[in-house]
């Protein structure tokens, strides 16, 4: 083995010291490919076959600059008749247009500190009502993130503790390109010379109080400005050391100098494309695997045919193009236009990479936003993100009107094509050979692309297996009797949720009277089943539960009663003094027949300490579900997702599933519910997501079946939550049943959904047809019907 292959590899296993990161640069240097090939690998398994971008709007708010770079366009002197800064109007009117093209980032860049050179500067400052740029950033990022809800990004330059504390405030995430380490730069005539702000130590220390404010952030290189190979693996020790310290690093962009008629630099020679791709694969190969290593796609060379010269930045180890604008040139390099979303999009899947939106602060980064940005701005940051913390880029929601998103059904149905990750399919290989691990059945719901494609057609060749080619619905009738409940269930809109929807309406309860006549309503319409939940009234005993069933069981006796779930069957037990048990028994002997999985959200107490702190654990609902077999007494199972929680810990919700399947066998079906977010108190508070995904939710009910595979045959998915043509998507995804007819649903209404409180036999049975799939009608336990559905 050479010494520069013995250097590769070791880069490639963990951490290169110093003096062999210089050495590794000069290899590189001359002769790039071994290194290429090698930090292409360690992208791959670092972040699979994703490569991201951000939709930003480029708003300059000054070119005014004290430094006098030598490579340097965008900053300028004043100007007789121009302003030295953007108004907020100015501002606002950029923002705004980057919403209407469905931006998210407002990229502020802008010159250092001007006001220490200009008198102009200084004097339109106090105009406007501040002391300093940096104070005025502060003010135009809140109005831009208050008036149009984009995340705003700054580029500032050089800043204090102080004042990065202030931006953060107001923007998600800073930047600032340390460029290079080497002094040599500001000498007479060099890139840096005359730039007080380029001075490396001033740099790194500006990135170091970042660090240690906890903020975000964008650093990187500019190559091709005089510096050497060994300069360059200094620069990036230097990025690796500050992140190691502080992991606030998210990501490094490598740049390379474009050389610009009218300043010092235009003879410049500018860097070849092979010496790009060294640099890339360096920086790869050197800052830890979880830093981001960009490349800005508009900077690259051209190709006289065939793919985009960029797209050979993706062979080098890049994960990311940066902020590309729909809406705004790159002002920093006004001569070099961004490639069409579509083309980058294209151009990048050409070569097996997905292309994913994500926002300003990367995904890491948001998923844990509380630690990561100031508490004004989360809200805002789970507002705009998916489990995975990429961009939300669909208008879908559970229980909205809008139908399926395009782009997720193709991704679905297989039009989005995409590399595959070696481990993810080893884990889908098992699929229905063996019990998948924690970590498998995580890994799969991570699936997007040819790897969601794959997921759904093995989920279903499941289905067709365990199910054939029926699809099954029961002609049953909800009877919520009280939206009253003394627990405090941040997801729950039903019993306290915000009267401005009108869909809650008045506090109530029903009397026994009322639940008798609702369920004969039912029986004479068809029904064979009778669906009982609702709030935990704070006058509730254990012999408010009996009553409803004995009332139901007198006034229609052949009627199934499938009933509380099992926080109401553990509050009811604590009520009377009894065993959870002997309640069960007791209910049993009342009339009750199975019970319905909900009141689980999440079984993963680390998510339920979030949103229900006050319910059952993860033990206590599985103890009540146990028992309940044990006496013969089937039941529904469910999962409420898509808020706070994200694939690990729906994993773990499936495992406890399988782990009482297989002592038990008493679980009829598995039930996904996306989380209806329009009206729930916790998303209100700014604390959640906007539900999950409509790509989320049909992967759930895929990996459902293929995680329980052998242990729950029945797959149901949820017409009022995903509508009829969402539901159609997942049938052919795992699913074989559709639920019930319902009659009256208030829970999911309460929190906003706007699908029908009902839907009628026939169009459920037309809804199956249409997916070349056979309707039959069943009863609770996915049985025949002793009795015929009585239209209207």
């Amino acid at each position: 083995m050479s010494r520069y292959e013995a250097l590769i590899e070791r880069a490639v296993a963990g951490r290169l010291g110093p003096e062999e990161v210089r050495e590794l640069a000069r290899f590189v240097w001359e002769e790039p490919a071994p290194a290429v090939r090698a930090a292409a690998g360690v992208r791959d398994r670092s972040f699979g076959p994703r490569v991201t971008y951000s939709r930003k709007v480029f708003i300059p708010l000054t070119k005014l600059c004290r430094d006098n770079c030598g490579y340097c366009t965008f900053a300028r002197s004043p100007r007789p008749g121009e302003r030295a800064y953007l108004t907020p109007e100015e501002v606002l009117k950029i923002a705004r247009a980057g919403v209407e093209a469905g931006c998210k980032e407002a990229l502020f860049t802008l010159g250092d500190k001007p006001e220490k050179r200009y008198g102009e500067a200084r004097r339109e400052l106090r105009e406007l009502g501040f002391e300093t740029t940096i104070e005025y950033l502060a003010h135009v990022c809140g109005l831009v993130l208050e008036e149009t809800g984009l995340l705003p990004h700054a580029n500032p330059g050089v800043m204090s503790g102080d004042e990065i504390a202030e931006l953060r405030r107001a923007a998600v995430s800073q930047g600032i390109m340390l460029e290079q380490v080497s002094e040599r730069l500001l000498g007479r005539g060099m890139a840096h010379w005359a730039s007080p702000d380029k001075v490396p130590a001033r740099r790194l220390e500006t990135i170091e109080a970042a660090g240690r404010l906890r903020v975000p952030f964008t650093t990187g290189m500019l190559i091709g400005i005089g510096e050497t190979p060994e300069e360059r693996g200094e620069t990036l020790l230097a990025i690796r050391e500050l992140h190691e310290r502080h992991g606030h690093i998210q990501e490094c962009i490598v740049q390379n100098f474009r050389a610009k008629p009218g300043t010092r630099m235009e003879g410049a020679p500018e860097p070849s494309e092979r010496e790009m791709l060294a640099a890339i694969a360096l920086a790869r190969l050197v800052l830890p695997p979880e830093v981001t290593v960009q490349a800005p796609p508009n900077l690259a060379g051209s190709a006289a045919n065939g793919p985009p010269a960029y797209t050979r930045y993706l062979d080098a180890g890049i994960n990311d193009w940066g902020g590309v604008s729909p809406v705004t040139i790159d002002h920093v390099n006004p001569e070099r236009p961004w490639p069409h979303l579509d083309e980058l999009e294209r151009a990048t899947e050409e070569k097996g990479y997905l292309l994913l939106e994500r926002l300003a602060v990367y995904p890491r980064y948001a998923l844990a936003a509380n630690g990561w940005v100031d508490g004004r701005l989360v809200p805002r940051v789970l507002a705009g993100i998916d489990a995975e913390g990429f961009a939300r880029v669909e208008k879908w929601a559970p229980g909205a009107a809008e139908g399926p998103p395009r782009q997720a059904v193709d991704a679905v149905q297989g039009r989005r094509r995409s590399l595959q990750r070696p481990e993810f399919v080893r884990a889908l290989a098992a699929a229905g050979e063996r019990d998948l691990a924690e970590e498998e059945i995580a890994l799969l719901f991570t699936a997007r692309g040819s790897e969601l494609a794959e997921l759904c057609r093995v989920a279903d060749e499941l289905r067709r297996e365990v199910n054939g080619e029926e699809v099954t619905y029961v002609v049953n009738r909800n009877i919520n009797y009280t939206n009253q409940c003394y627990f405090r269930c941040g997801f729950c809109a039903f019993s306290k949720g915000p009267k401005s929807l009108n869909l809650r309406g008045e506090p109530y309860l029903l009397d026994t009277a009322e639940v008798a006549r609702r369920a004969r309503e039912a029986w004479e319409r068809g029904a064979t089943e009778v669906c009982m939940v609702g709030g935990i009234h704070g006058r509730f005993t254990g012999e408010s539960y009996l009553d409803y069933v004995r009332a139901v069981k007198e006034a229609v006796p052949r009627m199934h009663v499938h009933a509380f779930t099992p926080l109401e069957v553990w509050q009811g037990a604590q009520t009377l003094g009894i065993s959870v048990r002997e309640f069960l028994i007791r209910l049993k002997e009342a009339g009750l027949d199975t019970l319905p999985g909900t009141a689980a959200e999440v079984l993963d107490d680390e998510v339920r300490a979030i949103i229900c702190p006050d319910k059952v654990n993860t033990a206590q609902w599985a103890e009540v579900m146990r028992t309940a077999h044990e006496i013969g007494l089937r039941a529904t199972t469910t999962i409420m997702f898509g808020h706070v929680d994200g694939p690990v810990n729906w994993a773990r919700h499936l495992l406890v599933l399988r782990d009482i399947q297989r002592d038990t066998g008493g679980f009829t079906e598995f039930i996904p519910l996306p989380f209806v977010h329009m009206g729930a108190p916790i998303f209100l508070q700014g604390r959640s997501r906007c539900g999950p995904t409509f790509e989320e939710t049909v992967k759930m009910h895929a990996v459902g079946r293929i995680a329980l595979h052998g242990y729950i045959d029945n797959v149901q998915v949820s017409w009022v939550k995903v509508g009829i043509e969402g539901a159609k998507i997942c049938l052919n995804a795992g699913c074989n049943d559709l639920g019930g007819t319902l009659m009256n649903e208030s829970i999911s209404r309460a929190a906003g959904a706007s699908h029908g409180q009902e839907m009628l036999p026939e169009e459920l049975e037309r809804a199956i047809r249409e997916i070349g799939r056979i309707p039959r009608r069943r009863n609770t336990l996915y049985g025949e019907p002793q009795r015929t559905y009585a239209a209207g």
